[in-house]
């Protein structure tokens, strides 16, 4: 089996060597792998959003080793995480984050332009073929603003596949939506997990949609409760 993802021993504290110091991640094993879909649920406050952004290398963990598409990312500087970052992780968060003064498109696009420096023709037909997927193609031109609240999810989505990621990472990405719209969401992202065999780690509190993936994490309290 091949794994995209595995941390051994992770650990998190904050305010480190001071008298109000904070272990947030006790010791955290997990591992993902090719084209598995997770969920990650706990009760607020539990770590999850650290452990999420620990996993995203936005955060470094206290100590631990973690490892993603084969490299030890503990154990690199700034500018080669950003390129890990960049090349191997597509995030979906519970607000999109879209860019208002840019389209539809040049959203998706975004990715593409900033790791290639330039707006390029593959970077737009991927796009355009990305926004078809998610049922917008006919919005492709349209800002933000002129969509609803799940068309932006879905154009979120198609961004964070615009490079082809490995990883999938979403939290709570059906959050702020109607359960309907929620399930055709979290449609798409298992849909781009078969397709493109990208694996996926999501974030949820709908006992629903973490009922339907290939299995359940559970953090309590900084450490996994069931498997990871």
């Amino acid at each position: 089996m091949t794994h995209i993802l595995s941390l051994q021993g992770i650990r998190k504290s904050y305010n480190e060597g001071t008298p109000v110091e904070a272990e947030v991640l006790h010791g955290v094993d997990v591992s993902l792998a090719q084209a598995e879909f997770v969920s990650l649920t706990g009760p607020s406050g539990s770590g999850k959003s650290t452990l999420l952004n620990i996993i995203g290398l936005l955060e470094r963990p206290t100590s631990g080793t973690l490892t993603i598409a084969g490299q030890r990312a503990d154990q690199l500087g700034d500018d080669a995480l950003t390129r890990l970052r960049g090349r191997t992780i597509g995030f979906v968060f519970q607000f999109h984050h879209l860019l208002p003064a840019f389209t539809a498109l040049e959203n998706v696009m975004m990715p593409a332009i900033i790791e290639a420096g330039q707006a390029t023709a593959e970077a737009e037909a991927f796009g355009l073929e990305l926004l078809g997927r998610v049922g917008l193609a006919a919005a492709a031109h349209k800002r933000p603003g002129e969509l609803s609240g799940g068309m932006q999810q879905r154009v979120a989505i198609a961004r964070a596949l615009a490079l082809r990621p490995r990883l999938i990472l979403a939290d709570e990405p059906t959050g702020n939506l109607d359960t309907v719209t929620a399930d055709e969401v979290f449609g798409l992202l298992r849909e781009f997990n078969h397709d493109h065999g990208s694996a996926c780690l999501t974030v949820t509190h709908d006992p629903r949609l973490a009922a339907r993936c290939d299995r359940q994490m559970v953090l309590v309290d900084g450490r996994l409760t069931s498997p990871g």
